[in-house]
């Protein structure tokens, strides 16, 4: 299995061809091939040259058909295609001369049709086109979604092959397009499709939708669609529904005749990370606690579980690894980032991981003298546990230097030893790879909770920013030492996720502790009386809060720390203005630097307030 190299801007009716390393082929399409016109009775074949079409229709042509000029022409309406015509480069000159009629004359016939309407790449000069992603700001949860989710389990390399069939989807641009009347969807409907369309990027775990559907006609599966109805609704207004789905999902998940398994574990996470987000954390670490018992309990950490429970489905033993694994990396960062549980997961051994490969091969790779890239899955496991490794320390608090080297030479080497595909939160096609986005994520947000107590940058002034943990307090110093250094380099790499061409909403809801943390160092560093780069600094703040403030339309806790982020930077304010008021302040300033440094902390302010005034309540 690869990795989860997926754009939330793709909805899940297109393939993009991760997880790129599961040993499944594609789905075939039951789509029928094209028919050809008999001719009825009575009727003479005259063998007269069909009329010359001044252009073929971008279907036809895509795949070297011969069209028949009308619109829409026969082939598209056979194959329920868009038939678009554009005008020809080379220009129409007019019908041939000298066409007079030749019996003898051999016509050429129809190329035959293609099964599923897909021009073979086997072929010279055949072209087979990707279909371009529909923007998520077209997204109408009032419309049906395509049932294949975003991250399908699919098979590797077909980046540019429409894997799995959707009749809704243009062939040839990928867009949205209208088939006929179909029936309006349900509200329980519509939260399914959220769900898939915004949370599964971010936790895969469960089987895809179709596969899923399949699934529950042979298991009772009520309180996994319980669960994913609630999250799904988060995103789209649903009135009061939210809460009755919710209570629904509760009930179930905690039933007592509900069977103890994979599914279970996966309805308990899914509800977690939704009640986390949704500044219910007491809540969630309750059944954050329940959820690892029953996990530990039936065992699904263990290498023949996913084989033994798979009833030889190899999408479905995927599911499990990945279960166990999201729940793993979901222990990791509700320790990390509230800082009240200690990361239990941390010390249950469990040794396969996604593709499937085993924990020893991962890291034993640099020795081992193979050349072998993992999946973005392993390599966010592996980042988590680093966080792991962190938290074991034995004053993890204010830790001494020489257990601060050991962690920083883990981080270290684990970016050093990415391959060069794995770098950054992009794939190959330039798409969000929301696992290395998760991955990359928590990689810095360690190196701040490592450097932070040893660093000399006053946190302070942001002491009120607590939506995600308690204040750490940590005393300045004279000059910057290496472990502040640290901290603003990794606040700063935070800062820049934001600016992925992407739905800030479509990240796991964890993105906003990370960015609150980052937020707090950048609010610490804006509080010293004169910063040489602050033009930099004042962009990173204003990405952060517009960061927060995006996120803050589906996850409470969001809304709560851009609050107190904008609380804090308006205390800033007050008090380096009073100081300014000071002439003494400026002593050894020159006056450009007096004029700069006032009129960045006016423009800080002024942005933060009018980005969150004019966002959501």
């Amino acid at each position: 299995m690869d990795s989860f190299s997926h754009s939330p801007e793709v909805p899940p009716s297109s393939s993009n061809g991760s997880p790129a390393e599961l040993f499944i082929g594609p789905e075939m399409s039951n789509q029928s091939p094209h028919t050809t016109p008999i001719s009825g009775p009575g009727t003479i074949d005259s063998r007269a040259p069909p009329p010359t079409v001044p252009a073929a229709c971008l279907a036809c042509r895509g795949k070297h058909l011969k069209c028949d000029g009308q619109n829409p022409c026969s082939r598209c309406m056979s194959s329920n295609s868009e038939c678009v015509y554009v005008a020809s480069r080379r220009g129409y000159k007019g019908p041939r001369r000298n066409t007079a009629l030749n019996p003898n004359k051999r016509h050429a016939s129809d190329s035959p049709p293609s099964n599923g309407g897909d021009s073979c790449p086997m072929l010279l000069g055949a072209a087979v086109s990707t279909p371009s992603a529909p923007n998520l700001g077209s997204f109408n949860p009032a419309l049906v979604l395509p049932d294949t989710p975003g991250t399908p389990f699919a098979a590797a390399g077909l980046n540019s092959l429409q894997l799995y069939r959707n009749p809704y989807l243009n062939g040839m641009t990928g867009a949205l397009v209208e088939t006929g009347p179909r029936p309006p969807q349900t509200v329980p409907e519509r939260c399914l499709d959220s769900f898939y369309y915004y949370f599964y990027a971010g936790h895969p775990a469960v089987l895809p939708k179709d596969h899923l559907l399949k699934m529950a006609k042979e298991a009772n599966l009520e309180h996994l669609f319980a669960a994913m109805r609630w999250v799904g609704s988060l995103y789209i207004e649903v009135g009061p529904a939210r809460a009755t789905f919710f209570e629904e999902a509760m009930r179930l998940v905690y039933a007592q005749d509900v069977n103890k398994d994979g599914f279970l574990v996966q309805a308990m996470v899914i509800l977690l990370i939704g009640l986390d987000g949704s500044c219910q954390q007491e809540k969630a670490r309750e059944i954050l606690s329940d959820v690892e018992r029953i996990a530990i309990e039936i065992g699904l950490y263990t290498r023949g579980f996913a084989t033994m429970h798979g009833a030889g489905n190899p999408r479905l033993e995927e599911s499990w690894r990945r279960t166990w694994w999201d729940l793993f990396v979901v222990d990791g960062m509700v320790a990390g980032v509230h800082r009240q549980t200690n990361f239990l997961l941390y010390d249950i051994v469990a040794d396969t991981i996604p593709r499937p490969m085993y924990l020893e091969e991962f890291d034993d790779q640099i020795f081992s003298g193979e050349e072998r890239e993992f999946s973005s899955f392993a390599y966010r496991v592996a980042s988590i546990r680093n966080l792991g490794r962190m938290m074991r320390l034995s004053n993890n608090s204010f830790p001494n230097d020489e257990n601060v080297d050991r962690i920083e030479s883990q981080l270290s080497n684990w970016r050093m030893h990415l391959p060069p595909s794995k770098r950054d939160s992009l794939n190959k096609d330039c798409q969000l790879d929301e696992m290395m986005f998760q991955a990359h994520m928590i990689n810095h947000a360690c190196s701040i909770m490592l450097h932070q107590p040893l660093s000399q940058l006053d946190t302070s002034p942001a002491r009120d920013v607590t939506a995600c943990a308690p204040h750490r307090a940590v005393q300045s110093g004279d000059n910057f030492n290496i472990h502040t250094r640290h901290i603003i380099t990794a606040s700063c790499n935070i800062s820049k996720m934001v600016t992925y061409n992407v739905p800030i909403t479509s990240h796991t809801h964890f993105f906003t502790c990370v960015l609150t943390l980052s937020s707090i160092v950048h609010l610490s560093k804006w509080a010293l009386y004169f910063i040489h780069d602050e033009d930099d600094l004042r962009q990173q703040i204003r990405l952060n809060i517009g960061a927060l403030n995006k996120l803050s339309d589906v996850w409470k806790a969001a809304a709560n720390a851009s609050g107190q982020v904008k609380g804090v930077a308006q205390e800033i304010y007050r008090a380096k203005k009073a100081q300014q008021n000071n002439p003494s302040f400026w002593v050894g300033f020159t006056q450009e630097e007096i004029i700069s440094s006032m009129a960045t902390d006016d423009g800080i302010m002024s942005e933060i307030n009018t980005m969150l005034t004019s966002g959501p309540p």
